[in-house]
C-alpha cells in the first residue's frame, strides 16, 4: 500500500513518528469523548435547580441529584460543598476550595500531553530530515561514483518524507488541541462561577436565586437565620 510504502521510506524515524502520531490521536480521541460527552451538560439549567432546591431547603434532594451525576465534575463540586451546608461559613469555604481542587483536575488532566506529542512528532520530523542529510552527504563523499546518484536521492527522500510526516501528525493535533483548550476553560471556567454562586448562596443570610444572570433576593428576611435552620 502507498501509506507503507511512505512510512518504509521515511526509515525507523518516520515509523517512531508515526507510532506517536497514533498515540496522541487515542489520547486527542479520549480527551473529546470525555469534555464534550462525558462532563458535558446544561451548567446553567443545572446549577439553577440545585440552587432553587437550596432555596427550599431541599438539601438532602439536592444532594440526591448530584449523587446521580456523580460522574460530572459540576455535580461533584456541588456534592462537596452542600455536605457542608450545615456547619460554618469557614468550613463552607473550605468545602468550596476542597470541591475545586478535586474536580479542576478532571478537566485538565493529560491535556497538555497533545501539545507536547505534536512538538515531539515535528522535532522528530526534523531529526529525520537531518538524518536524510547525513546519509546524502555520505554518499557525495564515500559511494562510488555509480551509486552517488541513487543514494544522493535515497537521502534526500528520507529527509522530504520524515518532514512531511512530522507535519501529517502535528498539524491535527495541534488543531485539536486548540478546540480541547478552549472546551476546557469554558468547563472550568462554568464549575468557577457555579460553586462560587452555591457558595455565596450558603453563607449569605439572605438566600440568592440566580437565573438569566440576574440576582433575585427571595428572603427578605434581614435577621440571620439560626444555623440550625439553614439545613432539613
Amino acid at each position: 500500500m502507498p501509506i507503507f510504502k511512505f512510512i518504509n521510506d521515511a526509515g525507523i524515524v518516520g515509523w517512531v513518528i508515526v507510532t506517536v502520531g497514533f498515540a496522541a490521536f487515542a489520547l486527542t480521541l479520549e480527551r473529546i469523548y470525555t469534555l464534550y460527552h462525558k462532563y458535558g451538560m446544561n451548567f446553567d439549567a443545572f446549577a439553577l435547580k440545585i440552587q432553587n432546591l437550596i432555596s427550599q431547603k431541599r438539601h438532602e434532594e439536592a444532594l440526591a441529584i448530584c449523587h446521580e451525576l456523580k460522574d460530572k465534575p459540576l455535580a461533584q463540586a456541588f456534592k462537596t460543598i452542600i455536605e457542608k451546608a450545615d456547619q460554618t461559613e469557614d468550613t463552607i469555604f473550605q468545602a468550596h476550595d476542597i470541591a475545586l481542587a478535586e474536580t479542576i483536575p478532571l478537566v485538565t488532566k493529560r491535556l497538555h500531553h497533545i501539545s507536547m506529542t505534536a512538538n515531539v512528532a515535528t522535532l522528530l520530523g526534523l531529526l529525520g530530515t537531518i538524518h536524510g542529510l547525513i546519509l546524502s552527504f555520505a554518499a557525495v563523499a564515500q559511494a562510488d561514483p555509480s551509486q552517488k546518484q541513487v543514494l544522493l536521492a535515497n537521502g534526500i527522500s528520507v529527509a522530504m518524507y520524515t518532514t512531511a510526516l512530522g507535519l501529517i501528525v502535528a498539524i491535527p493535533l495541534m488543531v485539536a488541541y486548540s478546540f480541547l483548550v478552549s472546551r476546557q476553560n469554558e468547563i472550568v471556567g462554568k464549575i468557577q462561577e457555579k460553586t462560587g454562586k452555591l457558595t455565596e448562596q450558603l453563607t449569605s443570610y439572605d438566600l440568592i436565586s440566580w437565573q438569566g444572570g440576574s440576582s433575585v433576593t427571595v428572603n427578605q428576611n434581614k435577621t440571620p437565620p439560626p444555623l440550625a435552620q439553614k439545613v432539613s
